[in-house]
């Protein structure tokens, strides 16, 4: 018997489930057109793909063609059963799709050509570069060139500042000229304040001058208190110089430690300490125009004026306020230094 009898029970394709004519089969429905918009890689899909997009599996779908026809012989055309059915349309049933997704993928209510998180459209990632990053190359090495030449500096001078306020050492012996010229005067250590019994007095500095006037004469002039105009320089001065807060009193410490109780130089240094105090005199005396237009300064003297500071209210401590001036003898004035202190 012939397959291709119409009473023959042979199945005719695969597709029909009990060897109907393929062309009683229901008509393929249509595939809707492709959306015009590009395609973008997105991840496969790992669930049901419900209402996402036409489907990209190019493969025949079961029950959704008519079956191939049978050739003579009753075997079916190999033409027919290996040629790839139509492309079928969105996938809206449940099931697993065979392959990655390439058409537009969209979240549920957002308009086609929306991003969607996660998924990289192109463009710039990351955001516009601030700080020392968004300058050129010049200015940036320009930047580090600076840090670096601050931080040389710092280091020199906490070492420079370690060294002297440290013990004597090998290093310090063997820079030592180079540590007192960094260190004084900007950067003097003053270790009084630490001593256990700090310094609790006021001393105040004075002098006066003999003046030769013009017509061969000679006059006195007040006492001038030094200490008093270095205040006032310094009082409301945010940045007040080191010379006006040490300058003075450096020189009378040098004066006292070089000088007994009866003015007489003690060592050397006796000299040069009375000179360089004589000098600071003169060039004070003459900021002050104490000689006048036309005099000059024939010799100077110097007084301190030490007045204790008295304890608090608390304190048991029993001192006397009461101040002690010590005088000290007349100095002439060279000529070279009779005119602002400075030959």
């Amino acid at each position: 018997m012939n397959a291709n009898d119409d009473g023959s029970p042979a199945r005719r394709g695969p597709a029909g489930p009990s060897g109907s004519d393929p062309g009683e089969s229901p008509p393929a429905t249509e595939p809707p057109p492709p959306l015009p918009f590009p395609a973008v890689v997105a991840a496969p899909a790992s669930g049901p793909a419900t209402d996402l997009g036409p489907a990209s599996d190019p493969g025949p779908a079961s029950g959704a063609g008519p079956a191939p026809e049978a050739g003579p012989g009753g075997d079916p055309d190999p033409d027919r059963a290996t040629a790839p059915g139509p492309e079928t349309g969105p996938i809206t049933g449940p099931g697993t799709a065979p392959g990655p997704e390439t058409g537009p993928i969209s979240a549920p209510g957002t308009a086609p050509g929306t991003a969607v998180a996660g998924v990289v459209t192109g463009g710039s990632v990351g955001g516009p570069r601030t700080g020392v990053a968004a300058l050129s190359l010049r200015y940036r090495l320009g930047a580090a060139l600076a840090l670096a030449v601050v931080a040389i500096g710092v280091c020199v001078h906490l070492g420079m500042t370690f060294l002297h306020v440290a013990p004597a050492n090998t290093v310090s012996k063997e820079h030592g000229e180079a540590i007192q010229q960094w260190i004084y005067p900007e950067f003097e250590q003053n270790w009084k304040l630490f001593a256990p019994n700090p310094l609790q007095q006021n001393i105040s500095l004075q002098a006066r001058a003999d003046i030769r006037t013009a017509d061969g004469g000679v006059r006195t002039t007040r006492w001038y208190d030094l200490s008093a105009e270095d205040g006032r320089a310094i009082d409301g001065n945010l940045l007040p110089s080191h010379t006006q807060q040490n300058e003075l009193r450096r020189a009378w410490d040098f004066f006292v430690a070089t000088h007994d109780d009866e003015n007489r130089p003690v060592g050397g240094r006796g000299a040069l300490s009375e000179s360089y105090l004589r000098r600071i005199v003169v060039m004070r005396l003459d900021r002050a125009d104490a000689a006048g237009r036309g005099d000059v300064v024939d010799r100077v003297q110097v007084r301190s004026r030490t007045t204790n500071v008295p304890p608090p209210e608390w304190s048991d401590e029993q001192v006397s306020t009461t101040p002690v001036d010590r005088t000290l003898p007349w100095w002439p004035v060279p000529d070279d230094e009779a005119r602002g202190g400075i030959g």
